[in-house]
């Protein structure tokens, strides 16, 4: 069985010359909940661009087996590479939330019963039937998050990759964001800053400073490590 995601002494800087990532290698294996937590900067969201080809740097990036700097690789690992960005609105663009969920197998070719299941079974899994008709732009904060969640789901990813997935939420609906999360199966990878989240959620955790990683290890061990916290800019949940 291949790994969820691969990375081997992966290194990336920006035109600018500013280095983002430095030397980062890591493994997530099918089902793992993982945590990616660091102060800003960091190093995070530039490492999740990797994931499925938006960026490109040196070393090695697979996903589930598939080499990602190999460009006909690159339509499977965006369908197995489920990736929510931190703003809805950047994921959400068409007329209706029917739409935006359709989007992705309409792009794929694949008939439209089966493109309608996918929408019914997107929606479903994030509790979200009823709005198929609603104009996205129209909704909460946390009912687009819910939404662009199941724009991914429709592709049936074998990763998902999300971005402060609960920033802008509030209390009720980061709970049941939560709670979502819990119950699917698939294989995560979540940048966050919510260190609430990653003791509720996740069993591993993932600490990235100045583009490297500085620890990985059991969130029960890491997030209660007051001095590696304070040291990287962290502090433990209350």
């Amino acid at each position: 069985m291949h790994h969820s995601i691969e990375i081997d002494h992966l290194t990336f800087a920006y035109p600018d010359g500013h280095p983002a990532l430095d030397d980062v290698s890591l493994i997530i294996q099918p089902g793992e909940k993982v945590a990616l937590i660091g102060p800003n900067g960091a190093g995070k969201s530039t490492l999740i661009l990797h994931l499925n080809g938006i960026l490109t740097g040196k070393g090695f990036v697979r996903v589930c087996g598939l080499d990602v700097s190999q460009p006909g690789n690159l339509n499977r690992i965006r369908a197995m590479v489920g990736l929510v960005f931190q703003s809805p609105d950047d994921q959400l663009f068409s007329p209706t939330v029917y739409d935006d969920v359709a989007f992705g197998p309409l792009y794929q070719g694949l008939p439209l019963e089966e493109v309608n299941q996918r929408v019914t079974d997107a929606l479903n899994a994030v509790r979200m039937s009823a709005y198929i008709q609603r104009v996205s732009h129209h909704l909460s904060v946390g009912e687009k998050k819910r939404i662009a969640i199941s724009t991914v789901l429709s592709m049936n990813p074998e990763v998902l990759v999300l971005d402060e997935p609960t920033a802008g939420l509030d209390p009720r609906a980061r709970r049941s964001l939560i709670n979502l999360l819990h119950e699917m199966p698939l294989t995560m990878l979540v940048s966050t800053h919510d260190m609430h989240l990653v003791r509720d959620l996740f069993p591993r955790m993932i600490i990235m400073d100045e583009g490297r990683i500085v620890a990985d290890g059991q969130t029960e061990q890491l997030l209660y490590n007051t001095a590696l916290l304070e040291q990287h800019g962290l502090e433990a949940p209350c």
